[in-house]
């Protein structure tokens, strides 16, 4: 006598899909709306959007190409790690030597992305952005040659790659936005602008790969293609669209004005905690998210769920402009930005502290996104209240030491040694976050305290 055994599958409501587009679709152009009649109307001089039609002519130019090849440089990010460990496990390749490549780029990123910043400062972040392309174009040609032989080689320069983009671009279009002497408070509205238009590329980047990957022999094969020919093009785009040398400083100059202005300045390490947190948590979250969601024992499928996070950090980018679009860009009120790492933070507590329904853990991880989406522009508006221009990307390619050493003792320890469970480093990630909104509200209250003084004076 047989026993079959039937196995419940977990289905995703193909409604979520219209619903976060129809909120973001809202939220960006009730936004206008609402300004207006708020009283709150901006000019010229104010933030804008890509959406109005008050602000100039060439900022507009510029700001659309540089949205376009920010677009690119997301989709060449996507197009070569949407795969994850599936790719890895379709060569062969066991758990242990999964974690033990991933850890590779992780140290690489770690050891030499730290000090990139640095570089990008002095020679200019535009030929960085050039780099980014090369690195991309020849993990592409690697991979078409022969796989087995350029899995270590293919980690170690992703790690580089990823690390490049996270300060370069946008470095090089605050410097760019310098340059064409557009107003600093127009910088706002690009910031948000780039995460929306991140995490819409990411999207793309996974329809992309699943039209690709019909064909399983030849689907890692022709996802790195088209990643290869985008990089290209964004070669080409860069050439041809900005041009000029940015070198700025010389070494022991650049040293002495990093020391005194970088790390000499308590606020400035606060604002570098908060990113290492949002970067570490990030890097647990897509680790740990698929397997927290199988534990259930149902079926589901992930490739379904993966939109609803991107779509979830698309409508909280939307969200910046309702807190911060019509203010000047040195508003201290930083209340959204604390909330939003408080939220992030109870979030993946919640998820650490015990188990969840898959329904209950999609919309955690979903609001974990959404805090994510408004994070990321705020942080980059704080950069720029108190982070020199010039001093940008060693700035944030230092901020992102701690969370690459946090993440590879986590990918050591829990991944390879398995001395630490899933919830201890999901709780790690939420301690984090809420001791960077800690941090965030000490910043408030130091600039606001000084500011009191040199009125009192």
């Amino acid at each position: 006598m047989s026993v079959t055994i039937e196995r419940e599958e977990w289905v995703l409501s193909p409604l979520i899909y219209g619903f976060l587009l129809a909120c973001c679709f809202l939220s960006v152009f009730l936004h206008p709306y609402f300004s207006r009649s708020g009283g709150a109307a901006r000019t010229t001089t104010t933030a804008s959007s890509l959406f109005d039609f008050g602000p100039t002519a060439p900022f507009l130019r510029f700001q659309r190409s540089f949205l376009l090849l920010y677009s690119l440089a997301s989709v060449m990010e996507g197009l070569e790690s949407v795969y994850g460990e599936y790719e890895f496990a379709y060569h062969g390749m066991s758990r242990d030597q999964m974690v033990l490549v991933a850890s590779a780029g992780v140290a690489v990123s770690l050891v030499f992305g730290t000090f990139l910043g640095f570089v990008s400062d002095m020679i200019g972040p535009r030929k960085f952005c050039i780099l980014f392309c090369f690195f991309h174009l020849l993990v592409g040609v690697l991979k078409s040659v022969t796989w087995q032989r350029s899995m270590l080689m293919s980690s170690l320069f992703m790690g580089i790659a990823s690390t490049v983009y996270s300060f370069c671009f946008e470095t090089w279009m605050v410097a760019e936005h310098e340059k064409q002497g557009h107003g600093r408070d127009l910088l706002s509205d690009t910031f948000w602008l780039m995460t929306l238009f991140e995490s819409s590329s990411l999207l793309g980047s996974q329809a992309l790969a699943n039209l690709l990957i019909k064909d399983l022999k030849k689907g890692f094969l022709l996802a790195s293609a088209p990643a290869s020919l985008l990089a290209i093009i964004s070669f080409i785009c860069i050439r041809k669209e900005w041009y000029g040398n940015h070198q700025k400083a010389t070494v022991e100059s650049y040293q002495k004005s990093f020391a005194g202005h970088i790390l000499a300045d308590k606020s400035i390490w606060m604002l570098g905690w908060a990113q290492a947190s949002v970067h570490f948590s990030l890097s647990v979250f897509w680790v740990l998210w698929a397997p927290t969601i199988v534990e259930d024992g149902r079926e589901v499928q992930l490739s379904h769920i993966y939109p609803c996070f991107l779509g979830s950090r698309m409508l909280g980018s939307t969200a910046f402009p309702w807190f911060s679009g019509t203010s000047t860009l040195h508003n201290e009120d930083h209340n959204h930005l604390i909330a939003a790492f408080v939220i992030a933070g109870l979030v993946l507590s919640i998820i650490a502290y015990d188990y969840q329904d898959i329904g209950v853990l999609v919309v955690l991880f979903c609001i974990f996104h959404a805090c994510i989406g408004l994070i990321s522009p705020s942080l980059a508006k704080l950069r720029t209240m108190y982070v020199p221009d010039e001093l940008r990307g060693g700035m944030i390619s230092v901020s992102l030491a701690p969370a690459n050493a946090a993440f590879l003792f986590v990918l050591i320890f829990g991944g390879y040694y398995r001395r630490l469970e899933n919830a201890a480093i999901m709780a790690l990630a939420a301690v984090g976050l809420l001791s960077a909104a800690g941090c965030l509200h000490v910043l408030r209250w130091r600039r606001k305290h000084l500011r009191q003084n040199w009125h009192e004076l």
